[in-house]
């Protein structure tokens, strides 16, 4: 007899949501910023911002467990945690995937702009990104599954891209150059802690975690299974990026790529005699459009499932529609006056996220335990609520610190 329970979606899908909205074009700005700690410093900082971030996440799905399918941190922080702390909470939730979908737009329509016209398609950066942004809206609208699928497009193109043109440089990479003597690497510590506001920054996907409650119908196995597998996958691209850059570019050539901008094509520009490949410039251009791609779609998702969770809208085809117009209006708005206006803003938005993606999670992860005595709990009990509020108060520390100017800087 055939069973009528359904068919449970495969953690595929919640992998690749969870880890294509952490790796995005972010992670080209990694190299020049760990310079100054180097490999051995900076692999510490994201090891524990690795933890932290997923410790963080499995302490808000805790809590969501007590709430009905859907509920985001709008309806969970404002239950166990009050009204003022949720206002001040949704405010950074808002600034942050706002400005981060505003930065997606902008970015996807300058790629896209660069990707048509070598195809012969003459097109403006703003008429791309709308292009682009209205593509997005329309697989947003039409649910986690088929942002899910999509996804699985560009994170499989992406890491292909990502491989033929990096994986070859990990046979280079030399032992030696990578971890420097130990007197080096005392000398090298002060300019750790530049690094962990920008780690923190690398590891942001607490806004789809909602969603995924939604697809896989608050089966927590599956959820935490796609938080640990997708952070993991995310953290595995992140070391081979780092080992290899560092590995094959001494510590001092980064000051000159951090005074050329320090971007991508800087970075590809200096290993391209070690790569050798006339077709590096396609390869670049390729990976590019899809590391902006997956992590915009999984930037977006989350905004939308904040903000139905907020407003209260229907899960049916309207209430998705006006969600979706909540989602994206404002930042495309914003993006087609100011297409480069972020680039301020955005300097604080590691900063708004501190607060929502880890001290938050941890208060409500133990304000649930208060409350509810049954139900799934993190790992690490108390003392992983403990841990994960410090490195949330040392990264909004080192975060001011930095603002002002008051950190040591070594790739200006």
């Amino acid at each position: 007899m055939a069973s009528s329970t359904p068919h449970s979606p495969s953690i595929i899908w919640g992998t690749l949501i969870i880890s294509g909205t952490i790796i995005g074009a972010g992670m080209f700005s990694l190299p020049v910023v760990m310079s100054g700690a180097w490999f051995g410093w900076s692999l510490l900082a994201m090891l524990l911002t690795w933890g932290s971030m997923l410790l963080s996440g499995l302490h808000f799905l805790e809590a969501n467990l007590h709430y009905p399918s859907g509920a985001s941190f709008a309806t969970v922080t404002r239950d166990l945690l009050g009204r003022g702390w949720s206002r001040i909470n949704g405010l950074s939730i808002l600034f942050v995937l706002g400005i981060l979908t505003y930065a997606y737009i902008s970015a996807s329509g300058a790629i896209w702009q660069h990707t048509l016209n070598q195809l012969g398609l003459p097109v403006s950066a703003r008429t791309a990104g709308a292009g682009f942004t209205l593509l997005v809206a329309l697989f947003i609208w039409l649910g986690t599954g088929a942002a899910s699928r999509m996804t699985l497009i560009f994170l499989g193109a992406k890491l292909i891209a990502f491989l033929m043109i990096f994986g070859g440089l990990l046979w280079h990479a030399q032992p030696a150059a990578l971890l420097g003597s130990w007197p080096e690497q005392r000398a090298w510590f002060p300019y750790v802690w530049m690094v962990l506001p920008f780690c923190l920054a690398s590891f942001g996907y607490h806004g789809n975690i909602s969603g995924l409650m939604v697809y896989y119908r608050k089966n927590v196995r599956k959820v935490v299974q796609c938080l640990v597998a997708g952070t993991v996958l995310a953290l595995s691209i992140y070391l081979i990026w780092m080992t290899g850059t560092m590995g094959n570019l001494p510590r001092g050539e980064f000051v000159t790529l951090a005074q050329r901008g320090g971007n991508i094509d800087v970075l590809v520009e200096a290993l391209s005699g070690l790569l050798n490949s006339p077709w590096l410039s396609l390869l670049l251009t390729l990976f590019s459009t899809f590391a902006v791609a997956s992590s915009f779609l999984g930037v977006t998702l989350g905004l939308f499932d904040y903000l139905a969770d907020l407003t209260g809208a229907r899960g049916d085809r309207w209430g998705r529609a006006k969600t979706t117009l909540l989602t994206f209006a404002l930042p495309l708005g914003a993006s087609l006056i100011w297409p480069q206006g972020f680039l301020v803003a955005i300097g604080y938005a590691g900063l708004a996220a501190t607060l929502w993606a880890v001290i938050t999670p941890a208060l409500l992860a133990r304000q649930a335990r208060r409350r509810f005595t049954d139900g799934w709990q993190a790992p690490g009990g108390q003392t992983a609520v403990l841990f994960v509020l410090a490195f949330g108060a040392l990264s909004i520390i080192t975060a001011l610190l930095s603002l002002v100017g008051w950190l040591p800087v070594y790739a200006r």
